[in-house]
């Protein structure tokens, strides 16, 4: 059974862009007879608004659609953790202290994230007590691992490259958030199911260290779907930082709903909206 995921974070309201992604994920679930699944990644720290979940939930059945709800985030630290610990126990996973800045200073390349970490505090004796990131050490599991691949429905069979965005992050300093983005998507996807995570082209690069994750943490192995983004007049990917127009606003405003994503469907987009490949932000 396929089976889907639309997982926004509550961190500020939907807009085109999340309608997009999760009518891209419900449409691929129905059309094969499988499960559209919500998850609400509430695990932000400060950031995270539970409130904003109604009004999420709101949203998509204004929009026409219909989901499973599976636990949120919040529910599942406790997994996080331990598979922090087994990779910790492992050897993989090393401490880092580096500011942004420092990481900035040392990079060499930039990567869709921004700078390349540099591998740093990688080797050295760091004090592992207090506010400290773990990160995974990429060239040590892979050699544990050896070539892994994974396939995009769009895209093809893909030859996994995780080195190429440095050693990431997968237990964050900042204690309100338990895990990064990395580590709490792959134990999510797994623990509900998931066989074909559908997602915008802006996560792309990530791919390659889920896979990476799955076959450190022995997981199953999903398909990928990552579709087209929606930009705006500027070039730029639609974004809450951005303060892209919300799909709260246009429902209360009595626009219809199920009329706007049929037209996302058929490719007819707002004025100034197009679609996009690339990875502006």
């Amino acid at each position: 059974m396929t089976v889907t995921r639309f997982a926004p974070s509550p961190n500020g309201p939907l807009h085109l862009g999340h309608a997009f992604s999760a009518i891209a994920a419900h449409d691929l679930a129905k059309e094969r007879g499988g499960r559209f699944l919500l998850r609400i990644e509430d695990i932000d720290g400060a950031r995270s608004r539970l409130e904003l979940a109604a009004e999420f939930r709101a949203d998509l059945a204004w929009l026409g659609l219909e989901w499973d709800e599976v636990p949120a985030q919040s529910t599942r630290v406790t997994a996080y953790a331990a598979a922090a610990e087994r990779l910790r126990a492992e050897d993989l996973l090393y401490p880092c202290r580096c500011t942004r800045a420092e990481i900035a200073a040392a990079a060499a390349t930039v990567g869709p994230d921004g700078p390349v970490y540099a591998g740093t505090c990688r080797g050295r004796d760091v004090d592992a007590s207090g506010e400290v990131a773990w990160r995974l050490d990429i060239a040590e599991a892979l050699r544990r691992t050896g070539p892994l691949e994974w396939t995009d429905e769009r895209k093809g069979v893909q030859f996994a490259r995780p080195e190429l965005g440095g050693d990431p992050v997968l237990v964050r300093k900042d204690a309100e958030t338990p895990a990064s983005y990395y580590l709490a998507v792959t134990i999510d996807d797994a623990a509900d199911g998931v066989s074909l995570v559908t997602r915008g082209m802006d996560l792309f690069a990530a791919t390659h260290v889920h896979r990476l994750l799955q076959a450190l943490l022995g997981l199953p192995v999903p398909a990928w779907h990552h579709h087209a983004l929606l930009l705006d007049a500027e070039g730029k990917k639609l974004a809450k930082r951005r303060g892209s127009p919300s799909l709260a606003d246009r429902r209360l405003a009595g626009e219809d709903g199920r009329a706007l994503a049929d037209s996302l469907r058929a490719g007819r987009l707002p004025a100034g909206i197009t679609f996009g490949e690339g990875l502006s932000s």
